[in-house]
């Protein structure tokens, strides 16, 4: 679920700022300050500038981001197209544009047609919508997010112009606990989650596939790593670190309504 993101008790409306540098040489394309870089005034270029600026650089990923309007997610309407995190209620974030395409490029060999995917965290349900159509036909990406009400509404963002990702079985969008990850359908090709683990996800790794892969971001509060994790067949796995991020942290629903006010927002 990129796609929940960044919190601040004082800043409420950074969270999910991933100002970085990028270490992985396999991304070298991100090192150079693209962090808000590929901001546009409609859908089409958004993209177009993703695949400029090197975020993105599968022709499946492009194809799958157009078909899914940023716009159907967002509440702030003039900034849509901005490439930044925008607030969607409950301390959660629809991410900036270009974490959303780097979720999908780390895992676009995961993400193929038949494969069952996960993503923790849904929000506001636009990343697992790209997800569906990266692994359509006969795949299913699964949503986990702990607030009703954000379930609801991400599942009434995706029905505004995709609902067919619905009727073809393709999708499905959960309440549930995201720290224990969805094991009624596990094992899974590849896992996302969209906020901050404190240390190495155990519980996750186990529902993937073997060959399977996982990103997450990994730490405390302000000191915190995008990961990658690939399953080997003895249940192991090897370990990739990519870059420096701040994500909102990966928690249950009575702290995150306590983090919100202790009220509905939606």
């Amino acid at each position: 679920m990129f796609s929940r993101l960044f919190y601040s008790s004082i800043f409420p409306f950074a969270i999910a700022i991933f100002v970085i540098f990028y270490r992985s040489s396999s991304l070298t394309a991100l090192s150079q300050h693209l962090s808000w870089r590929s901001s546009s005034s409609t859908h089409q270029e958004l993209i177009g500038n993703l695949y400029k600026d090197g975020i993105i650089q599968d022709k499946r990923i492009i194809d799958a981001m157009l078909k899914v309007d940023r716009a159907d997610f967002t509440d702030k309407k003039s900034d849509t197209y901005s490439d930044r995190p925008q607030y969607i209620g409950y301390s959660v974030t629809i991410s900036a544009p270009h974490m959303h395409g780097f979720a999908l490029q780390i895992l676009k060999d995961h993400l193929q047609p038949g494969a069952k995917v996960l993503d923790i965290g849904s929000g506001s349900g636009y990343l697992t919508a790209c997800m569906a159509y990266l692994v359509r036909p006969n795949g299913k990406a699964i949503g986990i997010e702990h607030i009703q009400e954000l379930v609801n509404k991400s599942i009434k963002n995706i029905k505004k112009h995709n609902k067919k990702l619905f009727d073809d079985g393709l999708l499905e969008i959960h309440k549930g606990d995201g720290r224990r990850g969805y094991p009624i359908q596990a094992p899974y090709d590849a896992i996302h989650v969209g906020a901050a683990i404190y240390g190495t996800p155990y519980e996750l790794i186990r529902q993937l596939k073997v060959g399977g892969r996982l990103v997450a971001p990994i730490g405390n509060y302000f000191n915190q790593e995008m990961i990658t994790y690939d399953k080997k067949a003895d249940g192991t796995y090897n370990e990739q670190r990519h870059m420096n991020v701040m994500y909102v942290p990966l928690t249950d629903e009575k702290s995150q309504y306590a983090k919100a006010g202790g009220r509905r927002q939606i």
